[in-house]
C-alpha cells in the first residue's frame, strides 16, 4: 500500500495563496466567456429586442401619464363626455402596453434561458480542457463543488442579471423619459413666502433625486454586508450538499462500520452552519427592511407633500397636480430601484464572485507555478519511451527514477516499484502530463497514444458497448470479439448486456470493475499501456487471467506497471525503482485570485476550536 501521498490528491501538493480578484476582474471574465458563446448571437437579438419594447413602454407610459391632467380635469368639472372619451383613450393605451408587457415577459424568459445556456457552456467548456479540472481540484478551496458553480450558481446569476439588468434598463429609460415631464412641469411651481414669490426651476425634479439618493444611501450602508454573507451561505449550502452525497455514496461502508452516528453528527454540523448562515441574512434582511419600508410608506404621500404647496397656492390645478404626481412618482420609482433591489443586488454580486472566481481560477490553473520549471516532453521519432534525470517536484520534495537515464522499447514489459511515501502516482500523474512540475525529460514514442490505467477505472454513462469499444471513430470490435475478451477477465456474465446502458461503476463490484477496465484496454488494441497500481488489487485467480488475456490479446504492447512489484516476474522481466529525494527543492506556493475561498469546513472549525 502506498501512503497518503500517494493516495490522496489533496491540496498539499499544489499549496494556494490567495489573491482576491476585484469587482472589474469579475465582469471581464465573465463577458470573455459571453463573448465567445455559441449562442452569443442569440442572445444578442433577444437583448435588442427587449430594449425596443422597453422604449415603446417608456413612450406609452408618457402618453398615460399625460393622459392623467384631462381625465381628472373632467372629473373635476363633471363632464361626462369628456370622461367617456378619456375612457377609450385610455382604452386604447393601456391595450397597447399589455401587448408590450406580455412581450417584454416572453422576452425576459428569452434572457433567462439564452444567458443560463452561455454560462453553462462556457464553464463546461474551460472545466473540461485536457488535465484543468484534475489542476483545479488540487488548487485548493476553489477547486471545491465545481458542480455547485456551474449547475446552480450559474442558474442564479442567470436570473439574477436578467432581473436586474432588465429592470436597470426600465428605470433608466423611464427616468430619461420622464425627468423633462416633471422638469417642465415643475416650471410653473411658484412658492408664495411672506409676500414673496419664489420660483425653483425643475423643483420636484431636485425633490426626487434628494429624496431617492438619502434612502439610497441608508439601503447600501444598511445592505452591504449580505453579499458577504450570501456568499457564506452558498459555501456552507455546498458542504452539506457534498456531505449528503458522500454519505449516499457510502451507505454500505457505514453500515457495516455502524457509523450512522459519525454521519449523522457530521450532517448536523454541516447542518448547523447553513442555518447559522441563514440567521445571519435574516437578521441583515430584518435591518435593511426597516430602511425600506419605512422609505416605502413615505412615499404614499411624498410626491403631494411636494406639490402641495403650489396646489393650495391655486397655481395648478387637480388634474395638474395629479399629472406631476404621477411623473414625480415615474422619475422617484425608477430613481429608487436601487433601493427596491438592494437585497437582489447583494446576492447578484456575492453570486457573480463565486461563477467568475471559478472561471478565473480554470483559467489560471493553466499558469500555477508559472515560475517553477517544468518537466520537458518531447517525441521519440524511434518510437522509445525515455527519461532523462527526470526529478517530479511537489511540496515535499522530489520523485524520480534511481537510473539517470532510462529507455523503454516497444513491447518491453516494465515494473516500477518504490517505497510507500517514493510518490508512484505522481510519477504516473507526470508521464500523463498532468503533473508538469519538476525537471529533466520525458520522451513519448510519437505518434503514439498510451492508454493510462488509473487505480479507480472511470466508465463514462451509456452502454457497455461504447464503454469498452474504441472512441475516435477506429473500426468497432465485433460482439464475438468483445464477448471472448469478457470471458477471459470472468466477465461473461455481461456478454448478453453489450447494448443496455447502466451506471456500471454501481453495478459492478470492485473487481469487476477493474476487469473491466483491463477488457477495455484489449478491446482498444494500443501499443504502450502504463498502469498506476491498477493489478495489485487483483487476488492471484484473477490476476493470472488478466495477465494471460494481456499476452494474448496485447503481445506487441509496451507494458509499464506501476505497483509494489509483487506480480509474475516472468510477465515482467524488467524492474525500475522510485526514489524520494527530499533534500531538493519543493514545490513553492501558487497564487490564484479568488474572491469567493471558503472557509475551512466546518469539521475542521470545530476541532480548532
Amino acid at each position: 500500500m502506498d501512503d497518503q501521498t500517494d493516495r490522496k490528491p489533496g491540496p498539499k501538493k499544489a499549496a494556494v495563496s490567495v489573491e482576491a480578484s476585484s469587482l472589474a476582474d469579475q465582469v471581464a471574465t465573465i463577458k470573455q466567456g459571453l463573448k465567445s458563446s455559441p449562442v452569443r448571437r442569440q442572445l444578442t437579438w433577444v437583448s435588442i429586442g427587449i430594449v425596443a419594447v422597453i422604449v415603446a413602454t417608456s413612450i406609452g407610459q408618457v402618453l398615460l401619464n399625460r393622459w392623467n391632467q384631462p381625465f381628472y380635469d373632467a372629473l373635476a368639472r363633471r363632464d361626462m363626455a369628456d370622461f367617456l372619451h378619456q375612457l377609450l383613450v385610455f382604452a386604447m393605451i393601456a391595450g397597447g402596453l399589455l401587448v408590450l408587457n406580455i412581450g417584454q415577459t416572453w422576452l425576459n424568459q428569452m434572457i433567462r434561458l439564452r444567458l443560463r445556456e452561455a454560462l453553462t457552456l462556457d464553464l463546461i467548456d474551460q472545466w473540461m480542457r485536457p488535465a484543468r479540472a484534475f489542476r483545479l481540484a488540487n488548487a485548493g478551496a476553489i477547486g471545491v463543488n465545481p458542480d455547485q458553480r456551474m449547475q446552480q450558481d450559474a442558474a442564479h446569476l442567470s436570473d439574477l442579471s436578467t432581473d436586474l439588468g432588465v429592470g436597470l434598463l426600465q428605470s433608466f429609460i423611464l427616468l430619461v423619459s420622464f425627468i423633462g415631464v416633471l422638469w417642465e412641469l415643475s416650471s410653473g411651481f411658484v412658492f408664495h413666502v411672506g409676500g414673496y414669490s419664489l420660483a425653483i426651476p425643475g423643483y420636484m425634479v431636485w425633490a426626487a433625486f434628494l429624496y431617492a439618493g438619502i434612502a439610497s444611501w441608508l439601503s447600501w450602508l444598511v445592505g452591504r454586508p449580505l453579499i458577504s454573507l450570501n456568499s457564506e451561505r452558498y459555501t456552507r449550502e455546498a458542504e452539506l450538499r457534498s456531505s449528503m452525497v458522500r454519505v449516499n455514496e457510502n451507505v454500505d461502508a457505514i453500515a457495516l462500520y455502524h457509523g450512522e452516528p459519525d454521519a449523522r453528527r457530521r450532517l448536523e454540523l454541516d447542518l448547523g452552519t447553513v442555518l447559522g448562515a441563514m440567521r445571519r441574512i435574516f437578521t441583515a434582511q430584518i435591518n435593511l427592511s426597516w430602511v425600506t419600508d419605512t422609505y416605502g410608506w413615505i412615499t404614499v404621500v411624498a410626491p403631494i407633500l411636494v406639490a402641495s404647496p403650489v396646489y393650495f397656492s391655486g397655481d395648478i390645478s387637480f388634474g395638474g397636480l395629479m399629472m406631476a404626481v404621477g411623473a414625480f412618482n415615474q422619475v422617484h420609482s425608477s430613481l429608487r430601484w436601487f433601493i427596491n433591489n438592494i437585497g437582489s443586488i447583494a446576492d447578484w454580486r456575492a453570486t457573480l464572485m463565486r461563477v467568475a472566481d471559478f472561471r478565473i481560477a480554470l483559467e489560471e490553473t493553466d499558469v500555477l507555478h508559472g515560475t517553477e520549471r517544468r518537466i520537458e516532453f518531447r517525441e521519440n521519432a524511434n518510437g522509445s519511451l525515455t527519461f532523462e534525470k527526470l526529478q517530479v517536484a511537489s511540496p515535499e520534495g522530489c520523485t524520480k527514477l534511481a537510473d539517470p537515464q532510462v529507455e523503454i522499447h516497444p513491447g518491453e514489459r516494465i515494473m516500477v516499484t518504490g517505497e510507500p511515501g517514493a510518490g508512484k502516482t505522481l510519477f504516473f500523474r507526470a508521464i500523463a502530463g498532468l503533473w508538469p512540475w519538476g525537471s529533466g525529460l520525458i520522451g513519448l514514442p510519437a505518434g503514439e497514444t498510451p492508454i493510462f490505467v488509473p487505480r479507480v477505472p472511470y466508465f463514462p454513462a451509456g452502454t457497455l458497448r461504447e464503454v469498452l469499444d474504441h472512441p475516435n471513430g477506429s473500426a468497432p470490435a465485433s460482439d464475438a470479439e468483445i464477448s471472448a475478451v469478457l470471458a477471459e477477465v470472468g466477465l461473461e456474465r455481461l456478454s448478453s448486456s453489450l447494448d443496455r446502458s447502466g451506471r456500471w461503476e454501481r453495478e459492478l463490484g470492485d473487481d469487476e470493475q477493474r476487469a473491466l477496465a483491463f477488457a477495455r484496454i484489449a478491446v482498444r488494441k494500443p501499443r504502450w499501456v502504463i498502469i498506476d497500481e491498477a493489478l495489485d488489487a487483483f487476488d492471484g485467480p484473477s490476476l493470472r487471467r488478466v495477465l494471460a488475456m494481456l499476452q494474448t490479446r496485447l503481445p506487441d504492447a509496451a507494458i509499464l506497471n506501476i505497483g509494489r512489484g509483487l506480480h509474475n516476474p516472468q510477465f515482467f522481466p524488467r524492474s525500475l525503482n522510485i526514489v524520494k529525494d527530499t533534500g531538493a527543492p519543493a514545490l513553492k506556493p501558487v497564487r490564484v485570485r479568488a474572491g469567493a475561498i471558503e472557509p475551512p469546513p466546518a469539521a475542521a472549525r470545530a476541532k480548532k476550536k
